[in-house]
């Protein structure tokens, strides 16, 4: 059996070895080792390095998530494995778990058509610059969106610009002229043609995506596939999706008439009705859509990001693919797999209880102030004792710092952090930004980047 040992501090350790000891049968045995430094989350590789004696007898050695330096010269210095383990100590279960049973969300089934909606209006560069926006969110094709009565003296050019830098290209029009246009000069994709206007297909390339007269006239599409079917050509048909609470569930009903009656036939659904016409966090349509998606094995969807709520959608777009794709390979529900469109809420918002934080503040012998939150509350406490509130006006009384404004700044920050977290049900780890997944642009943190000795948590 392989045998762990976990580095933690003075603090940390009660609750690791409780943790660890309430693991159901691990397929390994453990040790902790305090190395002599209070706070788990400062220790850094060259602390390990002088504080932990060689040889240690063991397989694998786990840090605390914060723990900064290189891990893979310290894997050479103790001849064995250096991992970081969770951020918080209560993850390890899970942490565990996902060791033994990872999930590749590297694959997916659906491609992304990214609309540029007023590229008639644009110039050149602002076209292209915002199809590389798109792609990287994970768009696969870009999509130049047609207004009506707009002219678009420049689609030709448009189109050209984007093949010249690698992109595929969809044109996306009303008008029979714009999209004769679009595939002569090389588009991809046309959008879209009905069972009137096939007679495009026939001048062009480009591969048709096939609508119905109407949303409603489903006779129509299905004529549309089967002609082109018979003459060989490849297509995407796509039998519209309608908002709510205008025909959304009728119209995934079509859709699933369309996968029964051609089983074989690639489908497109235009997801914007739903993300851009609904005032919900679009992560969670999203994720509801794809999974709509994966049961009907749809080959692509269309989507737009021009509301402010709907400004993340290509990329969300992008992980609910993966996850939807990952679930449905496996056969088993999307969950723990990726926290990316828990956009809004965490699913362990507060590791600690109440009584375990008291636990832990009443060892503190310092001036600094941790904050931690449970179900009941903000807790910030120091050597001078514990505080409980639920907001952080009701806390900046207690807290003595008048007349240190870096100080007080600080603790500003903090306590507005952990209010947020604690209203909404986040996760909330002193020092570092909440998490809002996929909504937000992360910034990068290197651990293995060396930090200042001495760096210490206010």
């Amino acid at each position: 059996m392989e045998h762990i040992v976990f580095l933690t501090g003075r603090l940390a350790q009660p609750q690791l070895e409780k943790v660890l000891a309430g693991l159901d049968d691990p397929p390994f045995s453990w040790e902790v080792r305090e190395i002599g430094l209070q706070v788990a989350a400062l220790m850094t590789a060259d602390m390990i390095r002088r504080r932990v004696e060689r040889p240690v007898q063991a397989q694998r050695i786990i840090v605390p998530g914060r723990c900064r330096g290189d891990l893979e010269s310290l894997a050479a210095h103790f001849g064995m494995p250096v991992q970081r383990g969770p951020e918080e100590l209560k993850d390890l279960p899970r942490f565990f778990d996902r060791a033994a049973q990872p999930v590749d969300l590297r694959e997916h089934s659906v491609a992304i058509f990214a609309e540029i909606v007023d590229a008639p209006r644009l110039e050149l560069a602002a076209i292209v610059a915002r199809a590389h926006a798109l792609r990287r969110d994970g768009a696969d094709v870009i999509d130049l969106g047609g207004l009506p009565e707009t002219p678009f003296p420049h689609l030709e050019d448009a189109v050209r610009a984007l093949k010249a830098e690698g992109f595929a290209v969809s044109v996306d029009s009303m008008d029979a002229q714009e999209l004769l246009r679009g595939g002569r000069a090389g588009a991809d994709y046309l959008l879209s043609l009905q069972l009137d206007t096939l007679w495009i297909a026939d001048e062009v390339a480009s591969t048709p995506v096939l609508v119905p007269r109407t949303p409603h006239d489903e006779a129509s599409l299905h004529a549309a596939v089967e002609a082109l079917a018979a003459r060989g050509r490849a297509f995407l048909a796509d039998p519209i999706l309608d908002p709510i609470p205008f025909g959304l569930t009728a119209s995934i009903v079509r859709y699933h008439r369309l996968r029964e009656r051609f089983p074989q036939a690639p489908i497109m659904m235009g997801i914007g009705n739903l993300t851009e016409l609904t005032e919900a966090d679009t992560s969670g349509i999203n994720a509801l859509l794809f999974g709509i998606c994966a049961e009907l094995d749809v080959a692509a969807v269309l989507t737009t990001q021009v509301s402010a709520h709907a400004r993340r959608a290509v990329r969300e777009a992008d992980w609910a693919r993966r996850i939807m794709h990952a679930a449905a390979r496996q056969r088993a529900l999307p969950k723990g797999m990726s926290d990316a469109l828990m956009t809004v809420h965490a699913k362990h918002p507060f590791p600690d209880s109440p009584d375990e934080i008291a636990a832990t503040a009443a060892q503190v012998r310092d001036p600094n102030f941790r904050v931690q939150v449970s179900t009941a509350g903000l807790h910030v406490y120091n050597r001078d004792g514990l505080r409980l509130g639920q907001g952080a006006f009701e806390l900046w009384p207690q807290l003595g710092l008048e007349n240190d404004a870096a100080h007080a700044f600080y603790m500003g920050v903090e306590l507005a952090h952990a209010e947020l977290a604690w209203r909404l049900g986040k996760r909330y780890v002193q020092d570092q930004p909440l998490d809002w997944g996929c909504a937000v642009e992360a910034e990068g943190e290197d651990l293995n980047a060396w930090c200042a000795p001495g760096t210490t948590r206010r």
